[in-house]
């Protein structure tokens, strides 16, 4: 079992990195202008945070888990707003 103070550091982790993409999903809402976002970056980037959220699952780590979870999600909505409007 880890200490608290760990999983504390690695919750910190998660949340910023995780709210580090808010901003460019809010953007890509508002403007719908995905030009210059790379469509492959955000394939390659959402199978990672995927991948990642499902070895969180096995390792039943709640950091790992939120952190790639909701950013799995971010970057899904912006993936999906740059095949649609290109």
């Amino acid at each position: 079992m880890r200490p608290d103070w760990v999983t504390l550091i690695g919750l910190l982790a998660a949340a910023f990195t995780t709210v580090s993409y808010f901003p460019q999903v809010m953007k890509t809402l508002r403007t719908r202008h995905t030009k210059d976002i790379s469509l492959l970056m955000y394939v390659i980037l959402a199978a990672g945070l995927f991948l990642w959220f499902i070895y969180g699952l096995i390792l039943n780590d709640l950091p790992i888990i939120a952190a790639n979870g909701v950013t799995f999600i971010l970057a899904l909505t912006i993936l999906v707003l740059k095949i649609r409007h290109g």
